[in-house]
């Protein structure tokens, strides 16, 4: 008598099984040594490794990740903090300018000493100086025609802007500060108030610096600060 013929060996859908087993996570309950004959490709070398072994190499890989973002937020909170301080001591000095020229002193001193910003002009219009006794003293200046031109070209119809400086551009927009042999870097704002009422020029000689990539947002809140101090010192002193 033939014996019957044996079936042919079906082979489980890889997809399948995987679904099944995401359904049913307490699969491996009570079978754990089966958790120790399974074997997946190794994550850094040919070959394959345990279960287990690619679990604990999963969890370590996770954990210095997570210890990673946590540096970079620590960085990041510590820079904040840092931002918020210097700028709170900048603000302070503001305020306790006595006149427009202590207020560009004031300025000059912070930015230098807290932002290690080596050059600052503040180009005010006659309006504001013509009925002072002395001249404006630097980084104070008188904004005249031809710079007015000049800064405003180089916003290029922007409220705050980061650019390279040229030699040229250094001397007529920065003339308290010697200027340097090849092209440095700039942010410049706009003071405004209603009206327009300067502008606000930070300068480096490091063409790096002040890069068209970065945020003007502190440039913008400086020159904000600075327009309204302004106003208020001046109408104090013709008062």
């Amino acid at each position: 008598m033939s014996q019957p013929a044996h079936e042919p060996r079906k082979t489980l859908d890889p997809d399948r099984v995987a679904e099944w087993l995401a359904c049913h996570p307490d699969f491996f309950v009570g079978r754990e040594g089966l958790l120790q004959q399974l074997k997946v490709p190794h994550p850094e070398t040919q070959g394959a490794t345990s279960l287990l072994e690619r679990l604990v190499h999963d969890l370590r890989r996770r954990a210095e990740g997570a210890e990673f973002r946590l540096e970079q937020l620590l960085d990041s909170a510590r820079h904040n903090e840092s931002q918020y301080r210097r700028t709170r001591e900048l603000v302070l000095a503001l305020l306790e300018a006595e006149d427009n020229d202590a207020l560009g002193q004031a300025l000059a001193t912070q930015l230098s000493e807290c932002f290690q910003t080596p050059a600052v002009a503040l180009w005010c219009p006659s309006s504001l100086t013509d009925r002072d006794l002395q001249p404006p003293q630097p980084p104070r200046h008188v904004l005249d025609e031809h710079t007015g031109q000049r800064l405003a070209a180089l916003l290029d119809g922007r409220a705050s802007r980061c650019t390279r400086l040229t030699p040229t551009d250094w001397k007529r927009l920065i003339p308290h500060v010697k200027a340097p042999a090849k092209s440095g870097s700039c942010t410049i704002a706009r003071l405004t108030l209603g009206d327009p009422q300067g502008y606000l020029v930070l300068a480096s000689p490091d063409p790096d610096y002040f890069r068209a990539s970065m945020d003007t947002l502190f440039t913008e809140y400086l020159a904000d600060i600075l327009v309204r101090l302004s106003l208020r010192l001046s109408e104090r002193s013709h008062g």
